[in-house]
Protein backbone atom coordinates (compact mmCIF):
# COMPACT_ATOMS: atom_id res chain seq x y z
CA UNK A 1 0.00 0.00 0.00
CA UNK A 2 1.42 3.55 -1.09
CA UNK A 3 2.31 5.52 1.56
CA UNK A 4 0.07 8.54 1.67
CA UNK A 5 1.18 12.01 0.70
CA UNK A 6 2.39 14.30 3.78
CA UNK A 7 0.26 17.86 3.82
CA UNK A 8 1.25 21.39 4.76
CA UNK A 9 -1.29 23.15 5.84
CA UNK A 10 -1.88 27.15 6.15
CA UNK A 11 -3.97 28.49 8.42
CA UNK A 12 -4.13 32.43 7.01
CA UNK A 13 -3.36 31.81 3.04
CA UNK A 14 -3.80 35.22 2.11
CA UNK A 15 -2.54 36.92 -1.00
CA UNK A 16 0.38 36.95 -0.15
CA UNK A 17 3.26 35.43 2.57
CA UNK A 18 0.46 32.43 2.82
CA UNK A 19 0.20 32.24 -1.22
CA UNK A 20 4.03 32.15 -1.29
CA UNK A 21 4.00 28.98 1.26
CA UNK A 22 1.45 27.58 -0.08
CA UNK A 23 3.31 27.30 -3.76
CA UNK A 24 6.81 26.84 -2.27
CA UNK A 25 5.94 23.58 -0.36
CA UNK A 26 3.70 22.25 -3.21
CA UNK A 27 6.78 22.65 -5.52
CA UNK A 28 8.37 20.57 -2.90
CA UNK A 29 5.98 17.50 -3.49
CA UNK A 30 4.08 18.21 -0.40
CA UNK A 31 0.28 18.39 -0.92
CA UNK A 32 -1.27 22.03 -0.13
CA UNK A 33 -4.13 22.67 2.60
CA UNK A 34 -5.03 26.43 2.78
CA UNK A 35 -7.41 27.79 4.82
CA UNK A 36 -8.85 31.57 5.46
CA UNK A 37 -12.24 33.12 5.93
CA UNK A 38 -13.50 33.46 2.40
CA UNK A 39 -12.32 30.25 1.36
CA UNK A 40 -13.72 31.03 -1.97
CA UNK A 41 -10.86 33.39 -2.62
CA UNK A 42 -8.64 30.79 -2.56
CA UNK A 43 -9.77 29.11 -6.22
CA UNK A 44 -7.14 30.70 -7.84
CA UNK A 45 -4.09 29.97 -6.00
CA UNK A 46 -5.12 26.22 -5.87
CA UNK A 47 -5.62 26.20 -9.91
CA UNK A 48 -1.92 28.13 -9.87
CA UNK A 49 -0.34 25.29 -7.82
CA UNK A 50 -2.61 22.23 -9.75
CA UNK A 51 -1.52 23.57 -13.08
CA UNK A 52 2.48 23.54 -12.52
CA UNK A 53 1.56 19.73 -11.08
CA UNK A 54 1.29 20.42 -7.55
CA UNK A 55 -2.10 19.15 -5.43
CA UNK A 56 -4.11 22.09 -3.60
CA UNK A 57 -7.11 21.65 -0.99
CA UNK A 58 -8.97 25.34 -0.41
CA UNK A 59 -10.78 25.66 3.16
CA UNK A 60 -12.90 28.19 4.35
CA UNK A 61 -11.83 28.76 7.68
CA UNK A 62 -12.32 30.84 11.03
CA UNK A 63 -9.57 29.65 12.79
CA UNK A 64 -10.91 31.78 16.22
CA UNK A 65 -13.22 28.73 15.92
CA UNK A 66 -12.45 26.18 18.15
CA UNK A 67 -14.92 23.37 16.64
CA UNK A 68 -14.30 24.07 12.87
CA UNK A 69 -10.65 24.35 13.38
CA UNK A 70 -10.74 20.96 14.89
CA UNK A 71 -12.85 19.17 12.49
CA UNK A 72 -11.43 20.62 9.41
CA UNK A 73 -7.87 19.25 11.03
CA UNK A 74 -9.72 15.48 11.65
CA UNK A 75 -10.79 15.73 8.03
CA UNK A 76 -7.28 16.16 6.38
CA UNK A 77 -6.11 13.53 8.82
CA UNK A 78 -9.00 11.11 7.68
CA UNK A 79 -9.54 12.30 3.79
CA UNK A 80 -5.82 14.18 2.49
CA UNK A 81 -3.13 12.46 4.59
CA UNK A 82 -0.94 13.51 7.53
CA UNK A 83 -0.34 16.76 8.44
CA UNK A 84 3.69 17.40 8.50
CA UNK A 85 3.84 20.98 8.58
CA UNK A 86 1.38 23.41 9.79
CA UNK A 87 1.97 27.30 9.35
CA UNK A 88 0.18 29.97 11.67
CA UNK A 89 0.25 32.95 8.98
CA UNK A 90 -2.88 34.80 10.54
CA UNK A 91 -1.57 38.97 10.85
CA UNK A 92 -4.69 41.40 12.06
CA UNK A 93 -2.38 44.18 11.39
CA UNK A 94 -3.95 47.09 12.76
CA UNK A 95 -3.41 50.73 14.48
CA UNK A 96 -5.75 52.56 17.01
CA UNK A 97 -4.14 55.10 19.28
CA UNK A 98 -4.14 53.77 23.11
CA UNK A 99 -7.86 56.37 23.55
CA UNK A 100 -9.39 54.76 20.90
CA UNK A 101 -8.80 51.48 20.87
CA UNK A 102 -12.12 49.44 22.09
CA UNK A 103 -12.25 46.43 23.92
CA UNK A 104 -13.57 44.63 20.88
CA UNK A 105 -10.77 45.57 18.33
CA UNK A 106 -8.24 44.49 21.21
CA UNK A 107 -10.00 41.48 21.94
CA UNK A 108 -10.56 40.44 17.84
CA UNK A 109 -7.00 41.22 17.35
CA UNK A 110 -6.03 39.07 20.18
CA UNK A 111 -8.84 36.46 18.94
CA UNK A 112 -7.23 36.16 15.49
CA UNK A 113 -3.44 36.43 16.20
CA UNK A 114 -2.87 34.89 19.48
CA UNK A 115 -5.94 32.59 20.46
CA UNK A 116 -6.15 31.59 16.73
CA UNK A 117 -2.46 30.21 17.63
CA UNK A 118 -3.21 28.64 20.02
CA UNK A 119 -5.60 26.37 18.68
CA UNK A 120 -4.06 25.74 15.48
CA UNK A 121 -0.54 24.83 17.11
CA UNK A 122 -2.49 22.50 19.72
CA UNK A 123 -4.28 20.75 17.06
CA UNK A 124 -1.05 20.39 15.17
CA UNK A 125 0.70 18.90 18.27
CA UNK A 126 -2.16 16.27 18.65
CA UNK A 127 -1.86 14.75 15.42
CA UNK A 128 2.16 14.78 15.36
CA UNK A 129 3.51 14.01 18.49
CA UNK A 130 2.23 10.32 18.30
CA UNK A 131 3.94 10.30 15.13
CA UNK A 132 7.13 11.97 16.69
CA UNK A 133 7.49 14.25 14.20
CA UNK A 134 6.17 17.25 12.26
CA UNK A 135 6.71 21.19 11.67
CA UNK A 136 4.34 24.16 13.37
CA UNK A 137 5.51 27.40 12.74
CA UNK A 138 4.09 30.83 13.31
CA UNK A 139 4.70 34.01 11.63
CA UNK A 140 5.66 37.15 13.83
CA UNK A 141 6.39 40.43 12.90
CA UNK A 142 8.12 43.39 14.33
CA UNK A 143 5.53 43.54 17.16
CA UNK A 144 6.37 40.52 18.20
CA UNK A 145 9.00 41.69 20.29
CA UNK A 146 8.66 45.27 20.16
CA UNK A 147 5.28 47.54 20.97
CA UNK A 148 4.92 50.78 18.54
CA UNK A 149 3.16 53.69 18.77
CA UNK A 150 -0.57 52.98 17.97
CA UNK A 151 0.02 48.90 17.88
CA UNK A 152 -1.15 48.11 21.95
CA UNK A 153 -3.31 45.27 20.68
CA UNK A 154 -1.45 44.17 17.54
CA UNK A 155 1.77 43.79 19.83
CA UNK A 156 -0.17 41.94 22.68
CA UNK A 157 -0.95 39.46 20.30
CA UNK A 158 1.73 39.30 18.85
CA UNK A 159 3.71 38.94 22.16
CA UNK A 160 1.62 36.48 23.20
CA UNK A 161 1.85 34.13 20.02
CA UNK A 162 5.96 34.48 20.66
CA UNK A 163 5.11 33.02 24.33
CA UNK A 164 3.25 30.90 22.99
CA UNK A 165 5.59 28.87 20.15
CA UNK A 166 8.42 29.51 22.98
CA UNK A 167 6.49 27.15 25.42
CA UNK A 168 5.19 25.03 22.94
CA UNK A 169 9.07 24.58 21.24
CA UNK A 170 10.32 23.66 24.99
CA UNK A 171 7.58 21.05 25.48
CA UNK A 172 7.25 19.50 22.20
CA UNK A 173 10.77 19.81 21.25
CA UNK A 174 12.10 16.64 23.15
CA UNK A 175 8.98 14.86 21.41
CA UNK A 176 10.65 15.70 17.92
CA UNK A 177 8.42 18.41 16.85
CA UNK A 178 9.99 21.30 15.49
CA UNK A 179 8.08 24.52 16.40
CA UNK A 180 9.49 27.79 15.23
CA UNK A 181 8.91 31.57 15.53
CA UNK A 182 9.69 33.50 12.22
CA UNK A 183 9.90 37.40 12.86
CA UNK A 184 8.93 39.40 9.49
CA UNK A 185 10.20 42.46 10.52
CA UNK A 186 10.42 44.49 7.61
CA UNK A 187 7.46 46.21 5.41
CA UNK A 188 6.38 42.94 2.71
CA UNK A 189 5.93 43.64 -0.73
CA UNK A 190 2.18 43.95 -1.11
CA UNK A 191 -0.21 45.61 -3.10
CA UNK A 192 -1.52 46.80 0.89
CA UNK A 193 2.11 47.70 2.14
CA UNK A 194 2.47 49.83 -0.97
CA UNK A 195 -0.84 51.79 -0.56
CA UNK A 196 0.02 52.71 2.69
CA UNK A 197 3.33 53.78 2.34
CA UNK A 198 1.95 56.07 -0.90
CA UNK A 199 -0.74 57.46 1.54
CA UNK A 200 1.67 58.17 4.25
CA UNK A 201 4.32 59.57 1.73
CA UNK A 202 2.64 60.62 -0.74
CA UNK A 203 5.06 59.57 -3.10
CA UNK A 204 4.73 56.30 -5.74
CA UNK A 205 6.03 53.53 -4.48
CA UNK A 206 7.56 52.48 -7.65
CA UNK A 207 10.36 55.11 -6.29
CA UNK A 208 11.35 52.87 -3.37
CA UNK A 209 15.00 51.62 -2.93
CA UNK A 210 15.21 48.58 -4.58
CA UNK A 211 14.89 45.69 -2.07
CA UNK A 212 13.20 48.20 0.74
CA UNK A 213 10.82 45.56 0.44
CA UNK A 214 10.91 42.01 1.20
CA UNK A 215 9.56 39.76 -1.10
CA UNK A 216 7.04 37.40 -0.29
CA UNK A 217 8.68 34.12 -1.88
CA UNK A 218 12.11 34.63 0.16
CA UNK A 219 10.19 34.46 3.38
CA UNK A 220 8.75 30.98 1.88
CA UNK A 221 12.11 29.75 0.96
CA UNK A 222 12.98 30.81 4.60
CA UNK A 223 10.17 28.66 6.05
CA UNK A 224 11.46 25.62 4.05
CA UNK A 225 14.85 25.94 5.12
CA UNK A 226 13.55 25.35 8.62
CA UNK A 227 11.33 22.86 8.05
CA UNK A 228 14.65 20.89 6.46
CA UNK A 229 16.45 21.56 9.31
CA UNK A 230 18.23 18.84 11.26
CA UNK A 231 17.04 17.89 14.02
CA UNK A 232 20.62 17.95 16.17
CA UNK A 233 20.55 21.85 14.51
CA UNK A 234 16.98 23.30 15.35
CA UNK A 235 15.99 27.17 14.92
CA UNK A 236 13.37 28.40 17.42
CA UNK A 237 13.34 32.24 16.13
CA UNK A 238 14.60 33.67 12.91
CA UNK A 239 14.09 36.85 12.12
CA UNK A 240 13.98 38.30 8.74
CA UNK A 241 14.72 42.00 6.98
CA UNK A 242 15.96 43.51 3.82
CA UNK A 243 19.65 44.45 3.83
CA UNK A 244 18.73 48.10 3.95
CA UNK A 245 16.18 47.52 6.81
CA UNK A 246 16.89 49.56 10.06
CA UNK A 247 16.41 47.46 13.00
Amino acid sequence: MARAKSVAMIVGAGDFIGAAIAKKFAAEGYVTCMGRRQGEKLEPLAEEIRSAGGEAFPFTLDARDEEELTSLFALIEKEIGPLEVVVFNIGANVNFPIRETTSRVFTKVWQMACLAGFLTGREAAKYMVPRGQGTILFTGATASVKGGQGYAAFASAKFGLRALAQSMARELGPEGIHIAHMIIDAGVDTAWVRGMIEQRSGESSEDLPEGFLVDPDSIAAAYWFIHQQPRDAWTFELDLRPAIEKW
